[in-house]
């Protein structure tokens, strides 16, 4: 019978002396690794049963021996993410009722007031360190006991916390162990407090047996020396990592590293093609997210930018109607029906490996409604079958692999003096994902200066929430109801005779038709021009 936890993986690994973790010169074997985690579970239990943890942290192994202690303990594990403000890191923890904060060093200061404010004990994630090896193991778990909470951006506004079972690792990690042997060695420079590099680099590791070489951070210069250092035969990534990679200097001797399959989301087609050419690997492109209800199976022989084929039960869906979309009409490279081929990515057989957001129905019934998955993502597909990501609708956002809500962001802009109204609203990124755009109606002139200082002291905005771009507006498109109509404003992004500013590399600045030249271009250079087309 195959292992459906997470802790079965990692009690399999137990005997095993070959290296299971490289991190900053230190080793730890498979077997090592597993007492570690059995004295993190041990540790936890003492402190009580069924803990959630809640951990502020950069990719340190003392991570990964919490969650597996908490999988071997019965506990949570609660992955903050340190890039948020703290008042929302103060709701996050709330709402996944945190027991005991742990922290890194870095994130000292973000998590005093949190733990200030709801009345936690908080400790250094070296505490961990200092646990030695144990034995610690709670009774059997099963395959639905939850073992983490992953927070990801709602349409609703606010984060929602994602339960992530012992199942819902231990599936993805013995699906990818098939691209691995245990002379193996995985690379994670992607953060370990979202899904991907867990699911996408961990799991695959603890399951096959490879090593897992972690980065603390991810560093575009520091990936292929990592990667010659370790010996590493498989990567992870997500978004615009390998445009960040590909902007280091070329040299004549990339190719020659010992990287055999770079695995991830969301990179742009011209990306994964350039990055398989310059360093001499296979690049899979995979569709993936938080919920893992929905998936495709990458297709080698699909044309370019394609996540793979429909395949069974999954349907691109009219959200108003509920009826299949029709296939696309694609003449070079040009979507020419987006109005009839863009629809919702929905399972109509069930939500797959999605068991739910924490202690929220609400948001579970927005996703699943009469039997059905509603992914909330928007695709098309060619009359192959082949599938086109098109978006996260005009509600959502992902800038740099990280979800984002637009309401937190147009609520701080009302803020500004003078703001009339504000609409935040995606607009296309040149290499992956979406940029920030807003659109603002003043009662008077727009004064830069001001706006940037603003900015600056908002504490409840992180950096990937700032508006790349400002629209000033002397109204907005209403529906009779008055509710802003967003994808007209997406649509028109910058091409728009009212004036816009961008955040240029030298501050925030009017946008010029040079600027806008310069942007396009961009898009051409990624193979993403399509998207200022449709």
């Amino acid at each position: 019978m195959i292992a459906q936890t997470l802790a079965a993986l990692l009690l399999d690994r137990a005997q095993d002396d070959r290296p299971g973790l490289m991190f900053e010169g230190a080793v730890w074997s498979w077997r090592e690794h597993v007492a570690r985690c059995r004295a993190a579970a041990a540790w936890l239990s003492g402190r009580g049963r069924g803990l959630h943890v809640g951990v502020l942290g950069e990719n340190v192994p003392e991570l990964l021996f919490l969650l597996g202690g908490a999988a071997l303990g019965g506990h949570v594990l609660v992955a903050l993410n340190p890039t948020r403000p703290v008042d929302e890191l103060i709701r996050d923890a709330r709402a996944t009722d945190v027991d005991l904060l742990l922290w890194d060093v870095p994130f000292a200061g973000l998590a005093r007031p949190v733990a200030e404010a709801l009345g936690l004990e908080s400790l250094p994630l070296s505490t961990v360190s200092s646990l030695g090896e144990g034995e610690g193991r709670a009774a059997e778990p099963g395959p639905g006991d939850l073992v983490m909470l992953i927070f990801t951006s709602g349409t609703s506004g606010r984060p929602r916390a994602v339960r992530i079972t012992q199942r819902k690792l231990a599936l993805p990690g013995l699906s990818l162990a098939a691209l691995l042997t245990p002379e193996d060695v995985v690379y994670c420079s992607m953060p370990l407090f979202h899904s991907g590099a867990l699911m996408a680099a961990y799991a695959p590791a603890v399951a096959s047996g490879a090593a897992l070489a972690v980065r603390r951070r991810f560093s575009a210069s520091g990936l292929l020396p990592d990667v010659r250092r370790h010996g590493c035969t498989y990567l992870h990534y997500v978004g615009k990592a390998l445009s960040y990679v590909l902007a280091t200097p070329e040299r004549p001797d990339d190719a020659d590293n010992p990287l055999r399959i770079a695995f991830g989301n969301e990179g742009s087609a011209v990306a994964t093609r350039r990055f398989g050419e310059r360093f001499g690997c296979r690049v899979i492109d995979a569709f993936g997210s938080t919920e893992t209800a929905i998936s495709f199976t990458p297709d080698p022989g699909g044309p370019p930018g394609s996540l793979g084929r429909l395949g069974a039960g999954v349907e691109i869906l009219d959200p108003l109607t509920g009826r299949p979309c029709p296939p696309a009409r694609i003449e070079g490279g040009r979507l020419l029906n987006p109005d009839e081929a863009v629809g919702e990515l929905v399972n109509t057989s069930g939500p797959g490996l999605f068991e739910g957001y924490y202690n929220d129905p609400d948001a579970d019934a927005e996703r699943v409604r009469d039997g059905a998955f509603w992914s909330g993502d928007l695709a098309y597909a060619d009359p192959a079958g082949h599938v086109f990501f098109a978006g996260r609708g005009t509600e959502r956002l992902r800038v740099d692999g990280e979800n984002l809500a637009v309401a937190p962001v147009e609520a701080a802009l009302r803020e500004f003096g003078g703001v009339v109204e504000a609409a935040v609203y995606p607009v296309p990124d040149a290499a992956a994902g979406d940029q920030v755009m807003a659109a603002l109606i003043l009662d008077g002139p727009f004064d830069a200066g001001a706006f940037t200082t603003f900015l600056a002291g908002r504490t409840d905005l992180g950096p990937k929430s700032l508006p790349r771009y400002i629209r000033i507006c002397s109204e907005l498109p209403l529906t009779p109801s008055h509710k802003v109509i967003k994808r007209i404003l997406a649509k028109e992004a910058w091409r728009t005779g009212d004036p816009v500013w961008w955040r240029s590399p030298a501050g925030l600045r009017p946008l010029t038709g040079a600027d806008v030249k310069a942007i396009e271009d961009e898009f051409v250079e990624h193979g993403r021009h399509h998207l200022l087309e449709s």
